[in-house]
This record gives structure tokens, C-alpha cells and sequence, in this order.
């Protein structure tokens, strides 16, 4: 059986904002997964069903040294808390991993 493959959408951080983050400090990147996870390994693959996208992200958009948070990486995909589903992976594994997370539910 063949393996399924799907599409990838991220939001990547061009570089550091200064002031308001605009759409031109951002790219819209599409790839292709496999759905699959190596044999014997931890590792779990999941479905993002919902982004909190919040105002508070833009401050991670700038530079900054000395926060309790880190900034957002440029080049890399901006993250934040979501809700997921999962698609592949050890249940068990998986059952493990849910008592170390901290998850934020938006009703």
C-alpha cells in the first residue's frame, strides 16, 4: 500500500516586525507530509483542527532578549496553542504524552 501524502500549510516569519506585524512580514508555504511515523518509534503525527491565533503573538514577532518568552524564529513556522487530532502514532504513547501537556481548550 502506498503511502498517503498531504498538504502542509504554514505561516513562516520572514523577519523580525517592527510596529504592527503586516501580511508582507509573513510567507504562506504549502509542502507535502507522508503520513507516516517510523517503526518502533515514539513519535506521533497530528492534525491541527484549530490555531489560537492571538494579539499576543506579535510580541513575539519582535527581537527580544530577557523575557519569560521566546520569540518567534525567522524562517520558521510561527506556533502557538491548538487543538489536534491524531492521525498516526502508539495509542499508548500517545495516552502518555497527554499528561505532560498543557492544553488550552477555547469554548
Amino acid at each position: 500500500m502506498a503511502e498517503e501524502e498531504v498538504s502542509n500549510k504554514q505561516i513562516i516569519l520572514r523577519d523580525y516586525v517592527s510596529g504592527f506585524p503586516k501580511e508582507s512580514d509573513m510567507i504562506f508555504k504549502v509542502t507535502i507530509v507522508k503520513l507516516k511515523v517510523p517503526e518502533g518509534s515514539n513519535a506521533i503525527l497530528m492534525k491541527n483542527l484549530y490555531l489560537s491565533c492571538d494579539p499576543a503573538m506579535r510580541f513575539r514577532m519582535k527581537k527580544m532578549e530577557g523575557s519569560y518568552v521566546d520569540s518567534f524564529v525567522p524562517g520558521s513556522a510561527v506556533v502557538d496553542h491548538g487543538i489536534t487530532s491524531t492521525v498516526l502514532g502508539d495509542g499508548f504513547v500517545f495516552e502518555q504524552f497527554l499528561k505532560y501537556c498543557v492544553t488550552t481548550i477555547i469554548l
